[in-house]
C-alpha cells in the first residue's frame, strides 16, 4: 500500500467477507484500499471471521449482506462481538453495514422462518421477513441523503426484509426512486454517529465516492482523537481531482438518469 507522512495507519476491520458477500459488497473495501492508495494513506486491514479476534481498536469497520442462511451463519459470533462494536460505534469509529449486516446491526431481526436474530443494537431499528409469499423490494434506487454534502447516494437493493426505524434513528437518505427500507416510509438506511446503515448495493463505495470519503474523514478523525497525529494534507487532497472521484459521478449520473428515463 501506499506511504503516507503519517506514522499511523488507518484500522479497517471487515466482517465476515468470506459469508456476507452478496452483490460482491466486499468491493467496499477494495474500493476504500483504491481511494487510500491515491491519498496516501496507509490502511491496516483486519479480515474478521467466525471465531476470529477483534482487533484492540478501530477506526472504521465494513459488513456485507446476505440471505437468510447467511444471517444464520454469522449471527451468533456477531453477538459475541456486540458489546465491542457498540462501544465503537459510541466512540464514533466510522461504520458501513449493508442489507444483511444492517439488519443485524439493528435490535432484531425476523426471518422468513420465524425465528428471531438479535441484532447488537448499533441501530435504533428493527426488521422483519415476510413468512408468506415472494414479497422483495428489487430494483435501482435513487436517493437523497439526509448527511449534508452527500447529495444523491445510487444503488441496487434486493431484500425481503422490511426495516423499521425506532424514535431515535435517523433516515440515511430519502428514496426519490425505489422501494428503501420498507417500501412504505420513504426513508434508506440509518444513520448515527459516524454510522451508516443501508440497503444499497453496486458496491455502493465505487458509485457514491462522496459517502466513501464521508467516513473515511470520520475514520482520520477517529484516528487523530486517539494518537493526535496525522498528516492533515490528506483532508485537503480529498477535496481536489481524483480519478476515481471523476469515474464515481460519472457511473452515479448515467445511473440516475438512466433509471428516471426508464421510470418515464
Amino acid at each position: 500500500m501506499s506511504k503516507s507522512n503519517s506514522p499511523l495507519s488507518i484500522r479497517v476491520v471487515s466482517l465476515y467477507e468470506d459469508v456476507l458477500n452478496i452483490y460482491s459488497d466486499r468491493g467496499n473495501r477494495l474500493a476504500l484500499q483504491a481511494r487510500a492508495a491515491e491519498l496516501g494513506v496507509n490502511l491496516d486491514v483486519h479480515l474478521i471471521s467466525i471465531g476470529d479476534q477483534l482487533p484492540t481498536s478501530a477506526d472504521l469497520v465494513l459488513i456485507g449482506g446476505g440471505q437468510d442462511r447467511e444471517q444464520d451463519i454469522v449471527a451468533a459470533d456477531l453477538l459475541s462481538k456486540g458489546e465491542t462494536l457498540r462501544s465503537w460505534a459510541g466512540a464514533n469509529v466510522a461504520m458501513l453495514a449493508v442489507c444483511g449486516g444492517f439488519q443485524l446491526f439493528g435490535r432484531w431481526f425476523r426471518n422468513s422462518r420465524g425465528l428471531f436474530l438479535k441484532g447488537i443494537d448499533v441501530f435504533d431499528c428493527v426488521s422483519v421477513a415476510p413468512a408468506f409469499g415472494n414479497l422483495r423490494l428489487v430494483g435501482d434506487v435513487i436517493s437523497q441523503s439526509a448527511i449534508d454534502g452527500l447529495g444523491t447516494i445510487v444503488g441496487y437493493e434486493n431484500h425481503a426484509g422490511q426495516t423499521f426505524l425506532g424514535d431515535s434513528a435517523v433516515p440515511f437518505a430519502e428514496i426519490e426512486i425505489g422501494y428503501g427500507n420498507n417500501g412504505f416510509d420513504g426513508t434508506e438506511g440509518v444513520w448515527r454517529n459516524s454510522c451508516v446503515g443501508t440497503y444499497l448495493h453496486g458496491a455502493i463505495f465505487p458509485n457514491n465516492l462522496q459517502l466513501l470519503d464521508w467516513l473515511f474523514k470520520r475514520a482520520i478523525e477517529h484516528r487523530m482523537s486517539q494518537d493526535g497525529n496525522f498528516d492533515l494534507t490528506v483532508l485537503e487532497r480529498m477535496s481536489k481531482y481524483s480519478k476515481l472521484g471523476e469515474a464515481s459521478e460519472f457511473a452515479r449520473e448515467l445511473i440516475s438518469t438512466t433509471v428516471r428515463e426508464e421510470q418515464g
